[in-house]
């Protein structure tokens, strides 16, 4: 009887989509972005890691994510700030969503 259940059980796992261990990092609480620490790619689902708490948070990316790249983790509208390190280091220049790579392309910086 045992052996069914544990049959079951790996079956199950085996046909759920694998999560990876934790392929970016958060500096804090309420940051909107993650930093890559190894790519990420397009449907990926990843774990980040927040650095204050050393608590999870999964991810769909929604775009390859390279190295040292960021990942968003929250929705924002076009011209809305951006936290990061728990201060905000830029302005959104398109509509994000969770998961959407974050570079150039979506954000600006606040210092000019």
């Amino acid at each position: 009887m045992s052996n069914n259940s544990q049959s079951s059980t790996l079956t199950e796992k085996q046909e759920s989509t694998p999560v990876s261990t934790h392929k970016f990092l958060i500096h804090h609480r309420g940051d909107h972005v993650g930093v890559a620490t190894s790519p990420i790619q397009t449907g990926e689902k990843v774990v980040g890691i927040y650095m204050d708490d050393n608590s999870d948070v999964v991810v769909t990316a929604k775009g390859d994510i390279p190295l040292g790249h960021k990942i968003s983790l929250v929705n924002l509208d076009c011209g809305e700030p951006v936290l990061k390190y728990g201060v905000q280091i830029g302005i959104t220049t398109a509509k994000w969503e969770v998961g959407d790579y974050i570079h150039t392309q979506n954000i600006k910086t606040a210092r000019w």
